[in-house]
Order: C-alpha cells, then structure tokens, then sequence
C-alpha cells in the first residue's frame, strides 16, 4: 500500500507479527482463544460509513438509513486467508437473518496494492458469492472511522445504532450468532432462529488443520520477508540472478532465476523461474498474479520432487500444472494425512509473476 494510507502506524500481519510498515494490517487467528462473556454494553454511534469510494450490491447506506436494523460490520480485504476461512459463517449469516432485520456491510480495505482496483474487488465479490452490502474503502476512510487494525475485524451494532460489541480474528463462531440472535430479539424481531450455522467452507474458505499447522504466513517482499534462503540473500530493487540452496530449513524458502524484489512482492524477470518453500501444514497458498493485465502465467509445482497427485489444492492439477490470470490467492497444496514437512517446488514457464506472500491452512 502507498503510504497515503496512513490509517495506522503499527500493523499486523495475518498470524499477528508485528511489523512498522505504515498503512497495513491485519487480523489474527483466535481459534481456541478465551472468548469474553457476552458483554454488549454501548460502545457508541456507529461510525460514519461515508468514505466508501464506491458501493457493491447496495446503494450507499449511512447510521441514519440505517436506524431500526440491527448491522454486522465485517472488516475484510479479499486474499486474507484468515478473513477468507470466517466467510462462510458470514454469507451465512446474511442470508439467514435477512427476513429478522440483519444487514451485514463488508468492508473491503485493501493491503496490496492490487486489491485497491475496483475490477479486482468487483471480481471476488461475484466469485465470493457475496451479495450483501460491500462498501469499497480503497482510501482506508471508514477502518480509520472505526480505528480498525485487523483483518477480519467483525462490529455488532444494535438497532439504535449503538457499537455493542467487537471481535476480531477467526473462530468463535457459535458465539458471534448468539450476539446477531440477542440483538435481533432486543430489536422487537419475530421468529429469530435459535439454531446455528454450519459454516463449511470450500476450497481457502475450510477451516485449517490447526493440529498440524507449524508454518506462518511469510510475505515475499523485500520489506517484510522472513527465512529467504537464497545465497546472497534479497538484493532490493534490482534484477538479480538468484539460486535454490542444497537444502532449505523449515519455514524457509528461496527463489532461483531472475527475480526483482520490490517492497510488497518478487518479480519474475525472465522465464523458468523457481520458487522452492519447505513447510509444514496441511494447506499452502500462495497470494500471486500476472503483472501486466489480461496477461497469464503458466506454472508447475512439485511436493519433494514429485507430482503432488492427491494432494494438490483446487488451483492445480494431479500433475501440478495451474496459470495464474488474475492477482488472488492460490491454493496449491491440499494434504492428506499424514502431514510431514513438504518441499513445495514451482517452476514459472512464463515471465511476469508477481509473487506476495504464502499462507498455510
């Protein structure tokens, strides 16, 4: 993000690192994390919903239009895998408690640059499924009115308008519902249901293997890499034949070709670049797209030399080919059982990818 987003100064990133980074941040997974009695006492007006530069699947809507609904704010850029894992509970939601008086807003406030184009947001609404009320915060106006600092960030606002709770991060579902049922009977609804969603996501959307889960999420810019293995390490800024190491450690990764770093991303400058990581988790992603428009890059991946065969993830075949044609995250991998450290090796038979960051499930 440019640093005209200056809605905060600290960020963190999608497992909870800090990083000094400007304009970003992130949510973190609370799975198995105490959740707080259910306390809904006033925290104040909702905050004005005015710095939207654009609205999806809904006019513009204000506190004051409204005024009588009971409203789940949901804080969300569209390549958190962390935000994408809570959207089947959400969507679910939406449609569920519609008819009572729930409105559901999300609100996307980008991280990477790309996810500031409206294309881009307009496409992972259709593929999202999503059909509630977005409003596009491409200028971080509305995280700033809600002095947000996480992705997925959910605000439960009754029907007088009043803030009565926040939660932030994955998990907890049963309760979030809970909240939406309470503040729907306060506000005089009928026939609230008592039952409660199963949110079984798809695909990213499945909830992770938290059992088998030892690799955080790395971005792949200079700025804020982590375990960059190559020899001579990350040269900023400048095109740079790199080389895969003999032998990578856990969580580390490295690149081989030749690749430019920038702050948020590496570019592949020339064909047959590589991309080697060693992991251990169930899931791998990897958040990448083409860098020039209606461009497609052609790929291969290996798990410990081999076909990934079963275990490959919905964006690649048995074989381990896929292209990537637009800037989203990639689901490579899907393990069986057992799980194990994996080398995951992708050969890029094209130039012109940009990769962001890695994300496991």
């Amino acid at each position: 993000m440019k640093s005209d987003l200056s809605f905060v100064a600290l960020v963190l990133i999608c497992l909870g690192t800090v990083a000094p980074i400007g304009a970003l941040a992130q949510g973190v997974p609370l799975q198995g994390a105490p959740m707080p009695s259910l306390q809904l006492q006033s925290k104040g007006d909702i905050p004005s919903l005015s710095g939207a530069i654009e609205w999806m699947n809904s006019p513009p809507l204000s506190p004051t239009a409204l005024r009588g609904k009971v409203v789940l704010v949901d804080f969300w850029t569209y390549t958190c895998i962390n935000w994408l894992r809570t959207l089947p509970y959400v969507r679910a939601w939406a449609e569920k408690y519609r008819d009572q008086g729930l409105v559901v807003i999300g609100v996307h406030t980008p991280e990477f640059e790309f996810e500031r184009t409206i294309a881009n947001v307009r496409r992972a609404v259709t593929d999202m499924k999503i059909t509630y009320p977005v409003a596009v915060d491409s200028d971080g106006a509305i995280w700033s009115a809600f002095d947000n600092h996480y992705w997925p960030a959910l605000y439960f606002v009754d029907a007088k308008g009043q803030v009565r709770h926040e939660q932030f991060g994955e998990g907890h579902y049963e309760e979030a519902e809970r909240m939406l049922q309470r503040l729907l009977v306060e506000a005089g609804a009928s026939n609230v249901p008592r039952d409660l969603v199963r949110g079984a996501g798809y695909g990213a959307e499945a909830a992770p293997d938290w059992s088998n889960l030892q690799s955080p999420e790395n971005y792949l810019g200079y700025e804020r890499t982590e375990n960059f293995g190559s020899p001579g390490g990350a040269l900023p800024a400048k095109s740079r034949a790199y080389a895969l190491p003999s032998r990578l450690k856990l969580n580390h990764w490295a690149l081989g070709g030749q690749w430019t770093f920038s702050k948020q991303f590496a570019v592949l400058d020339k064909a047959a670049g590589r991309l080697a990581y060693r992991f251990h988790a169930r899931d791998f992603h990897l958040v990448m797209g083409p860098a020039s428009p209606n461009a497609s890059v052609r790929f291969r991946l290996l798990i410990d030399g081999k076909p990934p065969l079963a275990a490959h993830g919905l964006d690649v075949d048995e074989q381990g080919y896929g292209t990537v044609s637009a800037q989203r995250l990639y689901q490579l991998v899907r393990q069986q059982v057992p799980i194990a450290d994996r080398l995951l090796e992708i050969q890029f038979l094209d130039p012109g990818i940009e990769v962001f960051a890695a994300t496991f499930g």
